[in-house]
């Protein structure tokens, strides 16, 4: 009896283990199942992917946020691998996030780091027309950066090698001995016409002088040309202001003269008419005195018969 109660008894431990660790299995996979997240897509194109698999974590500055579900070679010409990322879905991407690749150097362990966008600006939320995700653009890691530099330093450092291998040849040597000889001779003769040289200098220095001197007297000079242009200027003013207030006057006088010659002109033409009319009439009576007189029997007996007019008879 103590042995099958002994049995029961560890059957039941047993049983009860196996219980929990299904429970546990069952809480575990259901809590998983109910963790929420959010799928992006990553295309590289310039980096090595060496040490990233399934599962490889995703960082954000550090702190892991999710993981890499899978990756594939994308369609195209480019060569670029796409990456699916699955990311928290508490964990805000921004639109202008970039993702490189961060490698440790010890183990070759790589994982994607996502170097988020501005902190104010709109999260990547909508997929671009063609793909399932959002895709979070492919930046550039501080080794990448750092190979390139080094990569543009070692072209720079080759460059001036083949610059100082240029400028070391053997033709440049030879110039440059030339050059060399050219100027010990020269400081030779420079020596020796040391006191010529001398009186060179001390004659550009009061050259020098002079035109200092000459230049004052300009100043000077055009100073005074400067207050005499002012006084010609303002006596040309007045001069103006005179010529223009004759003009003005002359102006009036001629109004004036011209009113008198239109009035006058007028006057003359009336009188002139008048004159007229009076010679007319005069030219009219001396026409009739004449033709009296030019007959005087008429003027002594009176007229003729003939010389009658309608109506009229003799006395």
């Amino acid at each position: 009896m103590e042995t099958e109660g002994r049995y029961t008894l560890v059957g039941s431990l047993v049983l009860a283990v196996l219980a929990s660790m299904t429970l546990a299995i069952v809480w575990l996979a259901g809590g998983a199942d109910k963790i929420a997240y959010q799928s992006y897509t990553i295309y590289f194109r310039h980096q090595s992917l060496d040490g990233l698999a399934v599962g490889s974590a995703v960082k954000m500055r550090g702190i892991k946020v999710g993981v890499v579900e899978g990756f594939r070679f994308a369609d195209g010409d480019d060569e670029a691998v796409r990456v699916t990322a699955r990311i928290d879905e508490d964990v805000p991407v921004h639109a202008g996030a970039a993702a490189y690749i961060k490698r440790n150097l010890v183990t070759g362990i790589a994982a994607v780091e996502i170097d988020n966008g501005p902190g104010k600006g709109p999260l990547l939320s909508e997929p671009p027309a063609g793909e399932r995700y959002p895709v979070i653009a492919e930046g550039s890691s501080d080794l990448d950066k750092v190979a390139t530099a080094v990569s543009k330093l070692a072209v720079s450092g080759a460059q001036v090698l083949d610059k100082m291998n240029t400028l070391l040849s053997d033709e440049n040597q030879r110039s440059v001995s030339r050059t060399l000889a050219n100027l010990n001779e020269l400081s030779g003769h420079l020596a020796a016409n040391k006191q010529s040289l001398d009186a060179a200098v001390q004659g550009i220095r009061d050259a020098a002088d002079e035109f200092r001197f000459a230049g004052a007297s300009i100043n000077q000079a055009a100073t005074r040309a400067e207050g005499s242009i002012t006084v010609v200027g303002e006596n040309a003013q007045a001069a103006i202001t005179e010529a223009r207030d004759a003009i003005q006057k002359l102006e009036r006088d001629a109004t004036q003269i011209s009113d008198r010659l239109e009035h006058f002109t007028e006057t003359g033409t009336l009188e002139l008419t008048n004159v007229s009319r009076d010679v007319r009439t005069s030219a009219d009576t001396l026409t009739t005195t004449g033709q009296r007189l030019s007959n005087p029997r008429g003027i002594l007996f009176g007229p003729s018969v003939e010389q009658l007019g309608p109506g009229e008879e003799l006395p």
